[in-house]
């Protein structure tokens, strides 16, 4: 008979523990242990390969003709993937509830659907009447399009049996479970188990698979650490609530570069990409208000230019409020120390309120430059000149330091109509039409525009 076992689980990292206690001694997190009660693994043959396995190949001679991606129909989506979802990989796509995981996957299925492709969506969650009035909201009644609504991974592999698709979609992971194996659906044993054979069952049958996972508060995967390690590529949908705008992330990808960005705006109708999300983040700056600055910044292989805006009150408390919305707290703070100390622009006594306007964040250093130039201006009460983008880097010392990608993101603000940049001095020239300052220091970046000496405000 088959001997049980009970351990306490991490259900963020998935070590596991004889004892139950408040501390994970893996990852370190708190109250995160739960008890599971375990069977033995399952024996597995040493020389399971053998029989059956692959043999030794040259590697110029491997096929590829039947491994080429099928672009999905959406633009930006394809652009994070690297042209599409390659057969016989798995996909990981995590997310908050609610902002828009489900919907970007049926629109994908949908679009590959009307190109020939067959797909079978998994409903683990929803039941199939709430998703075709999804489907009918947002036009995806296509006839390649199957739906089943399971959650038992027999019940899943039966479907594919069945339907014989060439795209899969599960959603979401963590609601399937294996009734085999003895514990709880959604644990960490049960995530991890499912996950395995979904992936096992793509690579086996050149079967792209697409799994949705949930996150935990902190915006990271939840479950264990090996479902990322397992699949192919982990994307990552972001945004918030009160902002139509949506950012997906490939955080991991086998198939081509990772680090790459694709911009979704919810719209009535669904998801729409934007392609030049120039306007969108531009669209309504008002030019001539003082704290505001552009900075070009780079996500990915995707040179962005966003709106980088600064507010300073007096406040004679001991401890002035810091906030930064979308950008690096720490950096903000290192700014704001080198602006008293290097540039004679003290703000220990004021309030100071720094923003990426449009709900994207910026975390490079690049936006150094703008955000002390921002911080600058507030506290003077001078405007920046709105034709003006800045970046560069800022150094303890005050110095101004070059930043990758230069050349991409000073041609990005030449083609959305920017006249004047400012930048390290070991930057590289600019394209035509756009005038490049290279500066050794931010004490020269504020006397050019008008902004050294002590607050004026």
């Amino acid at each position: 008979m088959a001997r049980l076992r009970t351990v306490h689980r991490c259900r963020e990292c998935g070590a596991g523990s004889a004892q139950w206690s408040g501390r994970c001694p893996g990852c370190g997190d708190w109250n995160t242990l739960v008890e599971e009660v375990e069977g033995p693994s399952p024996r597995r043959a040493a020389a399971a390969g053998v029989a059956g396995g692959d043999r030794p190949v040259l590697v110029a001679d491997v096929e590829m003709a039947e491994w080429r991606a099928r672009p999905t129909g959406i633009g930006e989506l394809d652009r994070v993937l690297g042209g599409g979802l390659v057969p016989g990989s798995a996909t990981l796509v995590g997310g908050e509830p609610g902002i828009g995981k489900s919907t970007l996957l049926l629109q994908a299925a949908a679009a590959m659907a009307a190109a020939g492709a067959r797909c079978l969506l998994v409903s683990a969650e929803e039941s199939k009447q709430q998703v075709r009035l999804r489907a009918e909201r947002l036009g995806a009644l296509e006839a390649g399009l199957w739906l089943v609504s399971q959650t038992s991974l027999g019940g899943i592999v039966a479907a594919v049996d069945e339907v014989k698709p060439d795209v899969l979609v599960v959603d979401s992971i963590q609601t399937v479970f294996d009734p085999e194996i003895g514990s709880a659906p959604g644990s960490v044993v049960q995530v991890r188990e499912c996950a395995h054979q979904l992936v096992g069952l793509a690579k086996q049958r050149g079967l792209a698979t697409v799994l949705v996972g949930h996150v935990t508060k902190d915006g990271a995967l939840a479950g264990p650490r090996v479902l990322e390690h397992v699949v192919d590529t982990v994307l990552s949908f972001e945004g918030e609530r009160h902002h139509s705008l949506r950012l997906l992330r490939a955080a991991k990808h086998r198939f081509g570069p990772a680090g790459e960005l694709g911009l979704f705006e919810m719209a009535g109708g669904g998801l729409v990409g934007v392609p030049d999300p120039g306007a969108l983040f531009l669209g309504d700056r008002r030019p001539g208000v003082p704290g505001s600055v552009v900075v070009p910044a780079m996500e990915g292989q995707r040179p962005l230019l966003v709106e980088v805006q600064a507010l300073v009150t007096r406040n004679e408390a001991p401890n002035p409020r810091r906030s930064a919305q979308g950008l690096d707290a720490g950096r903000v703070s290192l700014v704001l120390a080198v602006l008293g100390e290097r540039a004679g622009v003290p703000l220990s006594r004021y309030d100071v309120y720094a923003s990426a306007v449009g709900g994207v964040r910026i975390v490079e250093p690049a936006a150094d430059l703008a955000v002390a130039l921002a911080l600058a201006s507030a506290a003077t009460g001078r405007p920046l000149p709105s034709d003006l983008v800045a970046c560069g880097e800022i150094g303890l010392a005050g110095e101004l330091r070059r930043v990758g990608h230069a050349e991409r993101r000073l041609s990005e603000a030449a083609r959305l109509g920017f006249r004047r940049a400012v930048v390290a001095a070991s930057a590289p020239d600019g394209p035509a039409g756009l005038e490049v300052v290279k500066l050794a220091s931010l004490d020269e970046a504020l006397r050019l525009v008008g902004l050294a000496g002590p607050s004026q405000k």
